[in-house]
């Protein structure tokens, strides 16, 4: 799975949209208004690793919605794919990185697979998705110390059987002072699971499917790092 940066606007992400048509799966890599070279510079900063079994921060609330996203045409077609691929790029570049400097050659291995794999070049793109997924998190700091970045994955299950159906991996750069709270949005054209059409509305798809919050790392301004186990 790929992690995604947070992006805060539909707009933005139209804009930073390329000419490109290759087509990709998986999550899509947005960002958000801190700029490229601010987010590497945060996840590369030396930081101690806190062994704390949870964070001091807690989830309030998480929710998605699907918004159509072609009513006047097809704002997403052909560049929105392009975007995708240079964002998870960046994604699986700091996945891999984290994988390395904790000593984890064999993730580190499997993440460097995935990359080759998705330079693949399909002869035939697939019809432009109508539809994109908004991803909202409300979070609150509870410790005494400001969060800096958030890795947080958002679990779906099936409610009959438990079993995981899809996966989305999300991170927010964004300060969240002691005390506070704080809503994210994300914007991807990544549905929760395949079983959710990109391509049509149906009202009964969200039967049957569990959603969860995961927090999986969290960065605080004074370099330490909260790791999920």
């Amino acid at each position: 799975m790929k992690r995604v940066l947070a992006l805060c606007s539909l707009t933005l992400w139209m804009a930073a949209a390329a000419s490109a048509q290759t087509p990709s799966n998986g999550t899509t890599a947005a960002t958000v208004t801190t700029n490229a070279a601010t987010t590497n510079t945060a996840t590369t900063t030396t930081a101690t690793t806190s062994a704390a079994a949870t964070p001091d921060l807690v989830v309030l609330k998480h929710t998605w919605s699907k918004e159509r996203i072609n009513w006047e045409g097809d704002p997403f077609g052909g560049t929105v794919e392009n975007f995708d691929d240079l964002r998870r790029r960046m994604a699986d570049q700091r996945r891999m990185e984290r994988a390395r400097a904790n000593g984890n050659t064999a993730e580190a291995a499997k993440v460097e697979r995935e990359m080759r794999s998705e330079q693949v070049i399909k002869s035939r793109a697939p019809a432009p998705p109508r539809y994109a997924f908004l991803y909202k998190i409300s979070v609150r700091n509870e410790g005494p110390k400001a969060v800096k970045e958030i890795d947080w994955d958002y679990v779906f299950t099936d409610s009959v059987t438990g079993e995981v159906v899809g996966r989305r991996e999300f991170t927010g750069v964004e300060k969240i002072a002691p005390g506070k709270s704080k809503e994210l949005s994300f914007m991807t054209p990544a549905a929760p699971a395949q079983r959710i059409s990109v391509y049509a509305l149906d009202k009964r798809e969200r039967a049957g499917l569990n959603g969860q919050v995961v927090l999986v790392r969290v960065l605080y301004e004074d370099g330490t790092v909260w790791q999920r186990p």
